[in-house]
């Protein structure tokens, strides 16, 4: 029984298929190529078998190599180039398309890969793309070893829960717990009670979700009840759309460091307390001194205005020699006194004019500077926060040296100047200032002193110069620099040995 063409067509036509729509239907890969073999259509199966892009172009299948004359049909295999892909070997079958002369107009290829076979130039880049899978591989397997074997800081995954996925060794050497016993817990059980009361793992947890990250450090509970203080990083993860999927959490345990500065700060404590009760018991010393020297300043006093021409010159000198120890003994307790005094809190701070300050303390002195007709030289001076009684002290110690340690073979000369300088972060002026702040420079043309002594000089009964026309106790500028640091300032000394000194001064703009 022959087919019913006629009906076949009229039945394709009414159900409105096209030739086009029927090589879609095919379960297999199908092209349409022109009289030449050059491929003009592919099905959906054949552009993914070539990887080719509709429409389809450029791809030239096998002629018959039996006669190329005789337009009937055939088979073929050959390696077929795909574009950007490696060549695949193709299993094809073509039939000649023909017009109503039966001319062949074009030509109809079924396709098949044969597979297993392996051509020249897939095999490198098959083997490429498997070096770069191994290469992968081992780069995960490297990353995750590293993780797993890190010893000095816990590492772990949570879920979006806080639940634990992971552990690594840092996490059993810190927390204690075998990586078996603690996946599956949520991370709020390494955490105290009160901490867990207060909700802290839940805040943190939050603050990550909002900010992608949350740090915090703390007292945490080890597997044996033991504490550890622990510096946590959460860290929020997303996916593609920033969904959070969960996180992760590094713990390093700083009990160490923690218990170093909790001994330090302990240590400063009872310092401060010692070096009060110092103070207080030298300011007791020294008051409780005053009486008694004063009446031996009275009495060595009164023989020798009356009767000192009556005593033998021995004895005349001796009682000189008195008067003298005498004296510099009153200025050694009136020094001690102003040095216990000096550490006055900040609570007596007023707005001052330096100005109308500078100019008292240079009165006082008026009559050394006109002694050695000394040249005296002010800037404009601020109005800043300060102890007043204080500053005065320290205006009248740094003058009153300059003038002491004056050079003998030249007019002395004092400069003293202010100004208002911002000092960056990170900046070193010292350890701790920075910031706005009023930098006042007292400098002189004096005797100086060894650069190596800068610090030095700010020690109690610490003299550079001994010189027997040059007295003084040695405490004047050790209350300086306690003057200073009470306005949380800093102070520092510049000498060049027979050319003279400059200090320097440095207050925080914003005092209490």
């Amino acid at each position: 029984m022959g087919f019913n063409t006629v009906m076949a067509n009229r039945l394709l036509t009414e159900a409105g298929i096209s030739p086009i729509t029927m090589i879609q239907l095919l379960p297999v890969a199908a092209c349409i190529c022109d009289v030449s073999n050059r491929v003009i259509y592919g099905n959906d199966a054949a552009v993914l078998l070539l990887g080719i892009t509709p429409p389809a172009s450029g791809i030239i299948f096998p002629k018959n190599t039996a006669d190329e004359q005789v337009p009937v049909s055939y088979t073929w295999q050959e390696a077929v180039p795909r574009p950007g892909l490696s060549a695949i070997l193709v299993s094809g079958n073509a039939t000649p398309l023909r017009d109503h002369q039966g001319t062949a107009i074009g030509w109809l290829h079924y396709l098949q890969d044969i597979p297993g076979i392996k051509l020249p130039g897939s095999e490198v880049r098959t083997g490429h793309t498997t070096h770069l899978n191994e290469k992968l591989l081992q780069s995960e397997e490297r990353y995750y070893k590293m993780i797993e074997e890190v010893e000095d800081y816990a590492i772990l995954l949570l879920d979006s829960a806080g639940v634990i996925q992971n552990w690594n060794k840092g996490a059993e050497k810190i927390k204690g717990y075998q990586e078996s016993e603690i996946i599956g817990s949520h991370f709020s059980v390494f955490y105290l009670p009160e901490d867990r009361n207060r909700k802290l793992p839940e805040k943190l947890i939050a603050e990550a979700i909002r900010t992608g990250k949350a740090v915090q450090e703390g007292w945490r509970m080890r597997k044996n009840g033991t504490r550890f203080w622990g510096s946590i990083v959460i860290t929020a993860l997303h996916d593609a759309e920033r969904n959070v999927i969960g996180f992760s959490k590094v713990t390093r345990d700083l009990t160490e460091k923690k218990l170093s500065e909790d001994r330090i700060r302990q240590y400063a404590s009872e310092l401060e307390f010692q070096n009060r009760e110092l103070e207080q018991f030298a300011y007791a010393a020294a008051h409780d001194m005053k009486e008694p020297l004063r009446k031996i300043q009275f009495y060595s006093n009164y023989i020798f205005d009356n009767a000192a021409e009556a005593l033998p010159a021995k004895e005349r000198e001796y009682l000189n020699r008195s008067i003298n120890a005498a004296s510099r003994m009153q200025g050694l307790i009136d020094d001690l006194l102003t040095y216990s005094r000096a550490s006055s809190q900040l609570k007596e701070m007023e707005d001052t004019d330096l100005n109308a300050m500078v100019n008292e303390v240079l009165l006082a002195h008026s009559e050394t500077i006109d002694k050695l007709e000394a040249i005296i030289e002010v800037g404009p001076l601020p109005v800043m926060r300060i102890i007043p009684f204080q500053f005065i002290q320290l205006f009248d110690n740094l003058i009153s040296n300059a003038l002491k340690y004056h050079h003998p073979e030249r007019t002395p000369r004092i400069i003293i100047n202010a100004e208002q300088m911002y000092i960056p972060a990170g900046e070193e002026v010292n350890e701790v200032l920075e910031g706005a702040c009023y930098k006042i420079s007292v400098s002189d043309n004096g005797l100086g002193f060894e650069p190596r002594h800068a610090e030095k000089i700010f020690d109690v009964f610490q003299r550079l110069h001994n010189r027997p026309e040059i007295t003084g106790t040695g405490i004047g500028l050790a209350i300086c620099k306690k003057i200073v640091l009470n306005h949380r300032g800093q102070i520092r000394a510049h000498g060049v040995p027979e050319e003279g000194a400059i200090f320097e001064i440095y207050i925080p703009c914003q005092q209490g």
